[in-house]
């Protein structure tokens, strides 16, 4: 039997994450190969719908990722996302999957080494939570 190799959709904003993102790729730094990166002008763009679209489509863990508070390039759009992942998480429990199954990290366009550490992080949790029970199709 393989082991369960997770699908982790992460939404990164286009200033930071996606950079630190991109720094890590640079400085050759290894991360889980589970990590789908979609970049986002602004995390404040990220829409409830989005992430729990992610899930729908089989996604099994979601991370959302932007600036650190205080240094968002729009003032108040990583403000605004934590609010919608935080509902996005409840909605999740009413649904009957796991709220750690997403998360919203923070991170500067400098900290590559930050997000290989928060891709194997949630790559850990999600592997330990297994498959999304929502997925359609069986995983071998």
């Amino acid at each position: 039997m393989t082991e369960f190799e997770p699908i982790i959709v992460t939404f990164a904003c286009h200033y930071c994450a996606y950079g630190a993102a991109d720094l890590a790729g640079v400085m050759r730094l290894q991360y889980p190969a589970s990590i789908r990166v979609v970049k986002i002008p602004c995390t404040g763009r990220i829409d409830v719908h989005h992430i729990l679209t992610a899930f729908e489509k089989g996604a099994d863990g979601v991370i959302v990722a932007g600036c650190r508070i205080g240094d968002c390039h729009f003032e108040s759009g990583n403000i605004k996302a934590t609010k919608r992942v935080q509902y996005a998480k409840k909605l999740l429990e009413e649904i009957g999957l796991d709220k750690e199954r997403l998360e919203m990290y923070y991170m500067s366009s400098a900290e590559g080494a930050r997000f290989a550490e928060v891709a194997a992080e949630m790559t850990e949790r999600i592997k330990k939570l297994g498959p999304n029970p929502l997925r359609k199709e069986a995983r071998k």
